[in-house]
């Protein structure tokens, strides 16, 4: 009996899908980390890790692998990550990267799905414009945590985008506002409050909208979310700005921009045959290329 047999329900060769699929993950400090560890038991076999960081002290109270003998040896985040994923699959094939992700944009290129966890509003804009323009979904994670006259709100989101759907600029979580701000307080901001089960809540939901994209376990697949998690009430709720953007294209991303000028469709469809990602995402990112070329 296969080790992942109790999750057959997500397709008969869904042990297959996952271990040809290719996972990126930027930022590995905080819901980063849980995500690693999740997909590793999900059986997810490739895996692109991108933080510039190594880890310190403060990091400790989220970072799901991370140790006090790291925190003594200055161990790069990306390590510990690449070591908990091998802790379930020492066969896993992962490619690590202590830089910032524009910098290696290239082995991006090749992900069927990429996480961002980060903290600038200026990266996530131009993580998402980068997945936009190489078709490749995009989920979005972002924690907060805000005081108030009665205490502190813990509040967060994921937001799922797909070429053509409504965006981070859509959604409001992107503005010109917003980066010029943070533009203005670069340096300054100091530490943002963080804890584990916050980050490990939205990590879990944007593991399940990534299998939600590579399998037929949902009977009702999206391809656009916006979810929004309420800490304090604990729930986790479509936004309603989501609701409000159901059957709107997005102005800030035109579809004619979309798409990898060197793309070829012959190489995906062979790489699929070969096991080594799933055919939705070949259908996916034909779709997109169809779509940047003649829609």
């Amino acid at each position: 009996m296969s080790w992942l047999a109790r999750q057959k329900f997500l397709g008969d060769d869904s042990e297959k899908v996952f271990k040809g699929l290719k996972i990126g993950i930027i930022g590995l400090g905080g819901a980063g980390s849980h995500i690693a560890q999740q997909l590793a038991h999900i059986g997810i076999g490739n895996f692109v890790l991108v933080d510039p960081q190594t880890i310190e002290d403060t990091n400790l109270n989220r970072l799901v692998g991370g140790t006090w003998k790291d925190v003594e040896d200055g161990t790069p985040k990306v390590d510990i990550a690449e070591r908990v994923i091998r802790g379930v699959q020492p066969d896993a094939k992962v490619t690590k990267h202590r830089k910032r992700w524009q910098e290696v944009a290239d082995d991006l290129k090749s992900c069927d799905v990429t996480i961002g966890g980060l903290d600038q509003v200026r990266d996530k804009d131009e993580l998402e414009g980068f997945c936009r323009r190489f078709m490749i979904p995009y989920i979005d994670i972002g924690m907060d945590v805000h005081k108030g006259d009665k205490g502190y709100f813990i509040g967060g989101q994921v937001i799922l985008s797909l070429p053509g759907t409504p965006c981070l600029r859509c959604y409001n979580v992107v503005t010109q506002a917003k980066i010029e701000e943070e533009a203005r307080n670069y340096g300054d901001a100091g530490p943002k409050p963080q804890v584990v089960w916050p980050n490990g809540i939205l990590a879990s939901t944007a593991v399940g909208l990534t299998l939600q994209l590579v399998s037929p376990w949902h009977p009702n697949p999206v391809e656009s979310e916006y979810l929004q998690y309420d800490g304090n009430a604990g729930t986790m709720a479509r936004s309603a700005i989501w609701k409000a953007m159901q059957g709107r294209a997005c102005p800030h991303h035109s579809l004619q921009e979309t798409g990898d000028p060197s793309f070829d469709l012959r190489k995906m469809r062979d790489a699929s045959s070969a096991g080594s990602i799933s055919s939705r995402a070949v259908r996916f990112r034909f779709w997109s290329w169809f779509m940047a070329l003649f829609g």
